[in-house]
């Protein structure tokens, strides 16, 4: 839960009482047949309400987790082949319903013995614990209320369809305020021991971001008893007793461990199962590897780029059928842009910065998927997956609902009480306080919670579309009933090779899904039965890997997934049209394997541990030579960025302007045949020469000149003959967006003696005082010197007008002359340009400059050998984020084409050409200050997606109008301002994100093609081309990523850099890490080839706020 917005409440908690408000169900049955069928509670014998009432004294103000609702177990308990189902209730008795066939269900719970004698359970597991061949049940307990006993229930099974409560005996009963458990064999000796999932009691308000995580949950100290609890603990399995090994085994048990998830599997292949905990508000999550000796490493942060924020239920699961698992988390981002701004609050960028120094990383509120690279880390994808946002979700499974042969993901949905209504938070506190001072009377808490709003939500199906892209399959599928779901499980309940679900809801009867997939669909199936060893006969921890058609199918045996829930231990893989298998290999929980070749589908197979006889062995890995190497940089500075702030001063921009260095050029600046390097600093830090000594080995050279120039942001750069003598000199542009040091904002030359020693030039040259983000020389006029042409990004302090730029033509000596306005005046419209580069695109033999620019289209301005004006082409209805340019013979026709880098794919906000993004920049309330508003749109609208109080802010005016959050989610920017305001702004707009080629058809035309997938994971801010492979064909190398976003929209993280094979046709294949040999997991600004004098090619990158990385192409 968000609890930013419970924080109010708590405020009020004198005041406060309730009684819940029952929903009536309105939706009608859809006639049409869809692929899951929703049982009726009177079919099935499947009655069970969770019920949850506010009462006087115990209720959401009191218990954060009041509404997180009960968790689902399914497991066959009695061995006939049918799986029974478990359900736990909060203020209900549990119930366990035996599975009598044909979807029918008998209640057997009092005759079990397992309807729970605790007020508030959880998270429920099926194991069998003491491995006698039947199932217990393992109940998890919590809740806060006043000598509430929450200790965890153990049933075990008699054999007889009762079970045993037998907790205390095995040590499992008091183990804090439990979400969830699992059980697996973290040692390796045989037995199940446990992770139990403990989610803090301590109000978080009382927290401030403490710096605790390795203070365990009693040791802290100030804190009442009843708050304390445990943290999380990892149970050691002695003979059937558990121990608490946590502190030893470097297992984390503070307060701040807010647990809703956990998720055991074997994350990086070495056969020892990890563990991932999905800690809810401001913690971080936690990935805790196994190091095989009894011990764990939490290593979130070397793994992942970043996480969600209120991260609730987790599932893991291979999306792209690569072999390597993936991740999937919940989170509470509305899908709908009118709820996020009636529901939503974001952090502010100053807590955020606050929370990154503190080590509780990047963490947003979205759900997240994370892709497995294969190489030890995680991209994460899930904005360009289409599954960022489903609302205040709980479970999310990632299962193969159709049987394609493709993992989809359920997600559940909906709370009981919309807590984050913003307008109840904002009027509605507002008002109690008002009428308490007025009357000197408290409200009750029935008064209060009654005007909470109800709003259920759909849950989600997301069919994968076998590109790690997911399709909303809610209507095909039969979701579409709003609801309030929390826990659920999937298992094939009635037998016919496809998976059913089963969902525990609050306040509204448990859902039973009957999935159709065998009637609907012509799919394969096949199954798989598990008979383990005698101290694990269910074979917990088995891993199986399905071969078949170019597809590496794997899942481990892990009950316990997505919310407070367990699944059936049998496994259903789907298998599309397939008809055989090519091979399935097992491999045990203690590596003894068994290979099974030339599987039927369409059957139950039953695998014996006992027919395993030999022992897995870990592949080797194949040692094939990588494209690229990186080589050492230990002698190089690493870039430091100042902590300036945009968002103080331009409070509704997006991301940041003032952390686009360091700047990059590159030069044989002393005559010896290999190319140097020159890397900017930022302000306040020298920019630097790298002498290059060959073979990519670089020595930094002392240069007092730049030493004087520091307080200068190096964000552009270029080598060039500035004054004739032969030797290239260096120019250096100063950019950033602190309007006190707008004036340093220009580009300052500095002159070569010819053997790489630099001294400033004592002409200033000339300058707009803009942020500058592009240098590029050429003679564009063909009189034996060296010309400029410098571009900006933005207007500083005022981003969203279009900035001057410069030509500057040489006088021969050195100095530069302003021509702008006489010789480039078309240069006035070239947008906040981003890159430059001289090319020759219409094959007069004159080279042309071609800009790219953010909220703009890529332009040509055609070179006449006198003068530069805009030539019409194709691209000037490319509307985009552009970063970057480069050009390329791409196709072999002998014309230049185009590499147009922009933000990518991986977004939130998805501007097309039917929906385009735009901002209006004006000076709404005219007071002196431009404010820029983004909006999106729907249905022929334009929505400002700035959140109300964001806008209010800036814009105190509209506080005039008294809206309500609600109200303001549902207008336009037209009918927030009046028509003769916005008569009067500037609008500007994209309608693409991706990263394209434009292939050049002569004449002005271009045919734009988007690169593959995994190049729009993320931004690309720059390229470069080679041939790597030595087959002839011209390769694309290019990197990005931009971390410096506001909080509410994430950062562009996912790319590791890009190796895009060419095949000479336009067709580009991305290459993985290993084969690449390419890896830079920051945020590159610049990316450059350099040679050294025996011709051998090395790439060099500027990354910002870390030292530059450098590979050699392998030859």
């Amino acid at each position: 839960m968000k609890l930013k917005y419970i924080t109010v409440f708590l405020l009020l908690m004198g005041l406060v009482s309730c009684k819940d408000k029952e929903e009536n169900q309105t939706e009608e049955e859809k006639k049409t047949e869809t692929l899951f069928t929703l049982l009726e509670p009177e079919e099935t014998g499947v009655t069970f309400i969770n019920k949850v009432a506010n009462k006087k004294n115990f209720n959401i103000f009191k218990y954060r987790n009041f509404y997180n609702g009960g968790g689902v177990a399914i497991g066959d308990i009695n061995n006939d082949g049918l799986q029974d189902i478990y359900l736990t209730g909060n203020m209900e008795p549990n119930r366990l319903y035996l599975n009598k066939g044909d979807m029918k269900f008998e209640d057997i719970s009092e005759n079990a013995g397992v309807l729970g004698n605790k007020p508030w359970s959880t998270g429920v597991v099926m194991v069998d614990i003491n491995h006698d061949g039947l199932l217990d049940i393992y109940v998890c307990n919590a809740g806060n209320m006043e000598g509430n006993n929450h200790d965890n229930d153990l049933y075990i099974n008699n054999g007889d369809l009762t079970f045993s409560e037998k907790a205390e005996e095995y040590n499992l009963a008091k183990t804090g305020f439990t979400t969830h458990a699992s059980f697996f064999d973290y040692d390796k000796d045989g037995d199940l021991d446990a992770y139990i999932l403990n989610n803090s009691n301590i109000p978080v308000s009382s927290l401030g971001y403490a710096e605790q995580r390795e203070v365990r949950a009693q040791d802290w100290e100030g804190v009442p008893d009843i708050f304390k609890g445990v943290g999380d603990m990892l149970l050691r399995n002695d003979n059937g007793k558990f121990v608490d090994v946590s502190e030893d085994a470097g297992i984390y048990g503070s307060l701040i461990g807010f647990g809703l998830g956990v998720l055991v599997t074997d994350f990086n292949g070495d056969l020892y199962p990890d563990i991932y905990v999905s800690n809810d508000f401001y913690e971080r999550d936690y990935l805790y590897i196994n190091q095989q000796d009894g011990t764990f490493n939490e290593e979130i942060t070397d793994w992942t780029s970043h996480l969600s924020l209120s991260a609730m239920g987790i599932d893991i699961a291979d999306i792209n059928n690569d072999g390597h698992n993936d991740i999937f988390i919940t989170d509470m981002l509305p899908e709908e842009e009118h709820r996020v701004k009636s529901v939503m609050e974001f952090e502010g960028y100053n807590i955020f910065d606050l929370k990154q120094s503190k080590d509780f990383g990047q963490q947003y509120i979205q759900n997240t998927l994370q892709l497995n690279n294969g190489n030890g880390t995680f991209s994460e994808i899930a904005y360009y997956s289409g599954i960022d946002a489903t609302d205040w979700s709980w479970a999310g499974l990632m299962f193969d609902m159709d049987n394609d042969g493709l993992k989809d993901i359920f997600i559940t949905n909906g709370i009981n009480h919309d807590l984050t209504d913003l307008d109840f938070v904002d009027f509605f506190a507002n008002e109690i306080v008002q009428k308490m001072a007025l009357t000197g009377k408290k409200e009750s808490i029935d008064s209060i919670i009654s005007k909470m709003p109800i709003k259920p939500q759909p849950n989600y199906a997301y069919k994968n579309n076998g590109d790690i892209s997911f399709k909303n399959a809610n209507k095909e599928w039969g979701f579409e009933l709003p609801s309030r779901s929390n826990g659920a499980a999937y298992a094939d309940l009635d037998n016919d090779g496809d998976l059913d679900l089963v969902i525990n809801n609050v306040n509204t009867p448990a859902f039973i899904y009957k999935n159709n997939t065998d009637s609907q669909l012509n799919n394969n199936y096949i199954q798989l039965k598990f008979k383990g060893p005698e101290t694990n006969p269910f074979a917990v921890g088995t891993l199986a890997k399905l071969y078949f058609d170019g597809n590496i199918v794997n899942q481990e045996l892990i009950p316990s997934r997505g919310f407070q829930s367990s699944i059936q231990y049998d496994m259903t893989f789907g298998l599309g049209q397939s008809n055989k298998l090519d091979s399935i290999r097992i491999v045990w929980p203690d590596n003894l394997t068994q290979k099974l070749e030339n599987v039927a589908v369409n059957q139950v197979l039953t695998v014996k541990h006992s027919n395993a006889k030999e022992t897995y062995k870990l592949p080797k890995k194949d040692t094939k030579k990588s494209f690229l190497t990186e080589l050492k940089t230990d002698v190089v500075t690493a870039h430091k960025e100042d902590n300036y702030n945009d968002f103080d001063y331009e409070g509704l921009i997006a991301h940041k302007l003032s952390q686009e260095g360091p700047s990059l050029a590159i030069a044989d600046i002393n005559g010896d045949g290999n190319e140097d390097i020159f890397i900017g600093g930022a302000k306040n830090q020298s920019g630097a020469i790298y002498i290059h000594r060959g073979n990519g080995k670089i020595v930094p050279k002392k240069s007092s000149v730049f030493d004087e120039d520091k307080e200068f942001e190096d964000v552009a750069a270029a080598f060039f003959d500035a004054d004739g003598d032969g030797d290239l000199d260096l120019v250096v542009g100063s950019g950033g967006n602190d309007v006190s040091m707008q004036r340093n904002y220009g580009a300052r030359l500095y002159f070569n003696d010819g053997r790489g020693n630099f001294s400033k030039s004592e002409n200033e040259l000339p300058s707009t005082f803009k942020n500058i983000s592009t240098i590029s020389p050429y003679d564009y006029d063909n009189d034996g010197d060296v010309d400029l042409f410098i571009g900006s990004r933005s207007v500083v302090g005022v981003y969203g007008i279009s900035p001057d730029h410069l030509l500057l033509e040489n006088m021969g000596d050195g100095t530069f002359n302003n021509v702008t306005e006489r010789l480039g005046y078309d240069l006035k419209n070239a947008g906040m340009v981003t890159d430059s580069k001289w090319e020759d695109i219409d094959g007069d033999g004159k080279k042309d400059l071609i800009v790219s620019a953010e909220w703009d289209t890529p332009k040509i301005y055609k070179n006449t050998g006198r003068r530069l004006s805009k030539m019409n082409s194709s691209l000037d209805s490319l509307y985009g984020w552009w970063n970057t340019v480069e050009t390329a013979d791409l196709d072999g026709d002998g014309d230049q084409d185009l590499i147009l880098g922009n933000q990518g794919l991986n977004l939130h906000y998805k501007p097309t050409e039917y929906a385009p993004m735009k901002m209006y920049i004006n000076d709404y309330d005219n007071n002196g200050t431009i404010e820029q508003i983004m909006t999106m749109q729907e249905n022929g609208g334009d929505y400002p997606i700035h959140q109300k109080r964001e806008l209010t802010e800036q814009l105190p005016s509209l506080k005039k109008q008294n809206l309500k959050a609600s109200d303001y989610a549902h207008r336009t920017i037209q009918q927030l301002f009046p028509k003769e305001v916005m008569d009067k702004s500037i609008v500007k707009k994209v309608e693409t994100s991706a990263s394209v080629i434009a292939i050049n058809e002569g004449g002005g035309k271009f045919t734009i093609k988007n690169l593959p997938p995994r190049v729009q994971l993320s931004c690309v801010c720059d390229i470069t081309c080679t041939d790597v492979n030595n087959d002839g064909n011209l390769d694309l190398i290019m990197a990005g990523n931009n971390y410096e976003f506001k909080p509410q929209f994430s950062r562009l993280d996912a790319s590791q850099g890009n190796l895009l094979l060419g095949d000479g046709n336009l067709n580009f294949t991305w290459q993985d890490y290993e084969t690449s040999g390419f890896k830079i997991r920051k945020e590159v600004k610049y990316l450059k080839q350099f040679k050294d004098k025996n011709g051998k090619t090395y790439v060099v990158a500027a990354i910002n706020n870390n030292k530059p990385k450098i590979f050699a192409l392998n030859e």
